[in-house]
């Protein structure tokens, strides 16, 4: 491995030109191709094998004009101070709304008057009108919400207050002004790492073409395979810190090559040979966190795993071609850290050297021989800290997020407040509950029978009466619960409804599902838990694997597999304390709590466990490094630290600024991940890296890097410390000096 990525890096270097040109074709024909995509027609959300799609499938055959899983809107309406919705111009304004919301699109199937519904409160306040679109939300078009937007603003210029609640309005999340904030840290650490600006733009120049091919193939690609927004999202997100990260580890050790006074091309080819070998493997352990998604068998789940995949992918490429490439542009303006100026610390070194004494130790190797000297207090320490984290996860609550998690200053929040206050909480959330009477002898009564056996439930407040499709053999029954979309008591309610199912079914012959927003919420959810299991013991399993091969040692791989579950649990608990809790709330714009997206354990093992690897990889290769080249056990931790804490810290700080970032976002999915990813990246490379994994090595000694005698024999070499590099530069056979070098046609 190592020999091979060092002829590439060589290669890369000496053919710059070739290879700087066929990145900027890429980025080029990846830009048209999203330039001219067509703009995606479609997101489906479906969830294969759960009652509530099969209800959706049962729906979309059967009752086509119920539109049931279109788009939806609910338009609220409030009387001013004084009035009721009822009074004669206060009723004409919102018959005339509900005309012009009729008209307004060729997309709505239906737009119910209040009046005629019977959705007006009790005291007559407030009112709704919901309204059914024949197509899903994401396949609206501007127009369409605009013409929603119009007939809203009209209808408040007479006094009435009026709010959109639904999924109609659902529009590309916005992440703010914090994304850039994040970068611009990112640019601040490397410019103090490198102490070179040129040094320092490169990670971030490659970072930023990588995740422009990226996104762009996405955004092309949006359309025809039904890509959605959080999509593109994500792959930003991954695509950003780990292109930094896997460029900003070439760069420091190709500077380091030069110090040990190499000349450039040669430099550039053992930084690749070296660095470069960690950076495939880390890579190989994000993607296959991210693949692992399609274990879930939620579609759209799947896609998003698989485009974050793709655009590590394209980080790694990036890594092992583009950045010798650039470095060999570069010149002598990316020098090693001793031979720049006095503002970065370079003059004392020099000072140092013209002394004759030894430059001073830097932090890392003088906290790794501090643990090494105590390594049960720094495990007890580590250990007990992470754990006091991780105690508010025996509180989580899963669910997936409604229009109540949505920021007080939006219209779909307002909406939700309004119907929560004059009519119940429930309102915001009814089930719906399809039943196929095809079995049924007398198909109206059975209908009649369902409806009578589901209010007889508990925390039910109102059922509507059934409403069949044209054929007679499918019956709608909307049902209101008491309690909120996402709260406890509605879980419940779902179950208790099927739990009737066979009861309904042997008395009538008709079978029931329930389905809707509320109960395909509550499905996903009890799918991704099912599903967590499972997809950690394949994920961590391959790594684990992948680990023992890179490794050539059980019980490394085996403490890397431990310390990253004590990571994400610890940040699973500081989610759950800000997001659930209210804790420090205010400071992360958390402005509802509520239950924990559903999908936010599985993402996290998968997307922090990948990432979590990366620095297990990449500072432990160089401690095996030190190893296998003669050093003590504890002095290789120490060597290990010297040369890869520094930049393996700027790396982590970097990753937690470009995940912060995204907490501004307006969306609490985004909100959430982005908190989540950064604390858990901070908790694992600054707790579980630099403290516990050199604490558990210094107790180990050599017994850490142990590896079964056939074992051995039957795991191939992957040589990522570069072993066979300098086999064959104590041979001879390695180019070390422009003389030794055959001349090249560029």
């Amino acid at each position: 491995m190592a020999t091979f990525l060092y002829k590439l890096g060589k290669l890369a270097f000496r053919r710059r030109h070739f290879v700087a040109l066929i990145w900027v074709a890429l980025l080029t024909l990846a830009g048209v191709g999203a330039a001219s995509a067509p703009t995606a027609a479609s997101s489906s959300f479906s969830i294969p094998g759960t009652e509530a799609q099969k209800a959706f499938d049962l729906l979309e055959k059967r009752a086509p004009e119920a539109s049931a899983d279109g788009a939806s809107a609910r338009v609220v309406f409030k009387a001013p101070d004084g009035q009721k919705v009822t009074d004669k111009a206060n009723k004409a304004e919102i018959e005339k709304t509900v005309a012009a919301l009729k008209s307004g699109s060729d997309q709505v199937a239906r737009a119910d008057s209040p009046f005629r519904a019977k959705t007006v409160s009790k005291d007559g306040s407030t009112a709704y009108s919901s309204v059914s679109y024949k197509v899903t939300s994401m396949e609206l078009t501007d127009e369409d919400r605009d013409a929603l937007e119009k007939t809203t603003d009209q209808a408040r210029e007479s006094g009435l207050t009026v709010e959109v609640g639904g999924d109609a309005l659902q529009a590309m999340p916005e992440t703010g002004a914090t994304e850039v904030i994040g970068i611009a840290i990112a640019a601040v650490v490397l410019v103090i790492t490198f102490g070179s600006l040129i040094a320092a733009g490169l990670p971030l120049l490659t970072a930023l073409i990588g995740v422009g091919i990226g996104v762009s193939t996405i955004t092309a690609l949006a359309d025809a395979l039904d890509l959605g927004t959080t999509t593109s999202t994500l792959a930003m997100m991954i695509g950003l810190a780990v292109g930094i990260d896997y460029a900003l580890f070439i760069v420091s050790r190709y500077r380091g090559e030069l110090a040990d006074g190499r000349d450039r091309e040669e430099a550039a080819g053992r930084a690749v040979g070296t660095a470069g070998s960690a950076v495939v493997f880390a890579g190989l352990t994000v993607v296959i966190a991210l693949v692992g998604l399609a274990v879930v068998n939620i579609p759209m789940l799947t896609k998003m795993g698989f485009a974050a995949a793709g655009t590590v992918v394209i980080a790694v490429l990036i890594a092992l071609t583009l950045i010798p490439a650039l470095l060999g542009y570069a010149g002598k303006r990316v020098m090693p850290m001793g031979e720049k100026s006095r503002l970065f610390g370079g003059g004392r070194k020099k000072a140092a050297d013209a002394s004759g004494g030894a430059a001073k130790e830097n932090m890392g190797t003088r906290w790794a021989r501090f643990v090494v000297r105590r390594p049960i207090a720094v495990l007890l320490v580590g250990i007990v800290g992470l754990g006091a984290a991780a105690l508010p996860v025996s509180q989580l609550e899963l669910g997936l997020p409604d229009d109540g998690a949505q920021p007080t200053s939006t219209t779909q929040r307002k909406a939700y407040d309004l119907v929560s206050e004059g009519f119940g909480p429930g309102f915001n959330g009814p089930l719906m509950v399809v039943g196929d009477l095809k079995g049924a002898d007398d198909p109206k009564a059975a209908a009649g029978e369902i409806r009578k056996t589901i209010s007889t439930l508990d925390d039910v407040l109102t059922v509507a009466p059934p409403v069949l499709n044209k054929a007679g053999d499918t019956a709608i029954v909307s049902v209101v619960p008491s309690s909120k979309p996402s709260g406890i008591e509605t879980e419940d309610l779902v179950h208790s409804i099927r739990d009737t199912g066979p009861r309904i079914a042997s008395d009538t012959g008709a079978d029931i599902m329930v389905t809707g927003t509320t109960a395909m919420n509550i499905d996903v959810s009890q799918k991704l838990n099912d599903a967590l299991l499972p997809y950690l013991a394949l994920v961590v399993g391959l790594a684990f694997l992948l680990l023992i091969v890179v490794f050539r040692s059980i019980l490394v791989p085996l403490k890397a597999a431990l310390g990253f579950l004590l990571s994400v649990l610890a940040a699973l608990g500081a989610v759950v304390a800000v997001f659930q809790w209210g804790w420090l709330g205010s400071l992360f714009g958390v402005e509802q709590t509520g239950p924990i997206m559903s999908m936010m354990p599985i993402f996290m093992v998968g997307v922090v466990f990948g990432l979590a690897m990366d620095y297990e990889v990449f500072l432990v290769t160089r401690m095996r490094e030190a190893y296998v080249h003669g050093e003590r056990p504890g002095q290789a931790i120490v060597t290990g630290f010297r040369h890869g804490a520094r930049v393996v810290s700027a790396a982590a700080v970097i990753m937690i600024a470009v995940f912060a970032g995204f907490i501004g976002s307006s969306e609490q999915m985004v909100k959430m991940i982005g908190f989540g990813l950064a604390i858990a990246v901070f908790f694992d490379a600054f707790v579980v890296r630099m403290a516990l994994v050199p604490a558990v090595l210094a107790l180990l000694g050599k017994k850490a890097w142990w590896l079964p005698r056939p074992l051995d024999r039957a795991l191939p070499n992957v040589d990522v410390e570069g072993e066979g590099l300098r086999t064959a530069e104590e041979k001879g056979a390695g180019p070390v000096s422009d003389e030794d070098r055959e001349p090249v046609r560029v």
